[in-house]
């Protein structure tokens, strides 16, 4: 969009959108007093409420796994127009069958991951779900000019490991919730830095992979061989690493967690 409107009217855009925002919440309806406050009952400060769920080891054991979970989805979301372009050479009207590809099995692998979370409990599926997507992903570091139909069906694999990222951290973390005893006065604190971790997974992708690339010697558009084998690894091979972590994580930190505080 950029480049076919420009950088000045997208910035207007923005502008424009986030005070339509703000005006409309601004007008929002305010949600009803907790019952305890009416009754006259203790409610924490603001501030208190807002540090809670730092003071929580099950919240911070958590939020660990889905930051390393969410750099390493988040570089290559930042890197793919790049690959494609530059490694696969592929032309850029097959840039949307590759998304497409991604983000339809995605959306269609939720319901079978759902039936899969009554089985074996929502943090092992998630850490199937992160095996799955190393153990495709990680193929992508060996692919090279016009492999468009093995792509693609990482891609399409990738999308389906995709499911599990979508559908089980949150149902995650109103399960650290609801355990901890704050359901119902807390969760916007917990969410809320559940969406700013978010947004610092995306930013710290974009801000730190595209400048360390070029240090490194690669350059968009030059497709010279170090250039690309650095993309390579930096596209295929650091993702796989930091979801192996991620994984090693979930698995040390939650799931051999003592039964008496289940997390699942």
């Amino acid at each position: 969009l950029p480049a076919l409107l420009g950088l000045p009217v997208m910035l207007s855009v923005f502008a424009i959108t986030l005070l339509m925002g703000w005006w409309a919440w601004t007008r929002a309806p305010r949600p009803a007093a907790h019952a305890g406050a009416i009754a006259g009952g203790y409610r924490p400060p603001q501030r208190a409420s807002l540090w809670r769920p730092w003071g929580r080891a099950a919240f911070r054991r958590l939020l660990v796994v889905f930051m390393l979970n969410g750099i390493a989805s988040a570089i290559p979301a930042t890197l793919v127009l790049f690959f494609i372009q530059d490694r696969l050479q592929a032309p850029p009207a097959q840039e949307p069958m590759f998304l497409a590809a991604y983000f339809v099995c995605a959306a269609l692998s939720i319901p079978l991951w759902l039936r899969a979370v009554a089985r074996w409990g929502l943090a092992l599926t998630w850490l199937v779900g992160m095996l799955l997507a190393i153990a495709v992903f990680v193929w992508t570091a060996f692919l090279g000019a016009g492999d468009v139909v093995p792509f693609l069906i990482v891609c399409a694999l990738s999308g389906v490991a995709l499911g599990t990222d979508l559908a089980l951290p949150s149902a995650l973390l109103a399960g650290v919730v609801a355990t901890e005893g704050d359901s119902g006065q807390h969760e916007g604190a917990y969410f809320g830095w559940w969406n700013f971790a978010t947004k610092l997974n995306l930013a710290l992708a974009a801000g730190l992979a595209l400048p360390l690339l070029g240090w490194v010697g690669y350059t968009p558009g030059t497709r010279s061989e170090d250039g690309l084998q650095t993309l390579g690894l930096a596209y295929a091979v650091l993702p796989c690493v930091l979801k192996l972590l991620a994984a090693a994580a979930l698995y040390g930190l939650i799931l051999r967690r003592p039964p008496a505080a289940p997390i699942s």
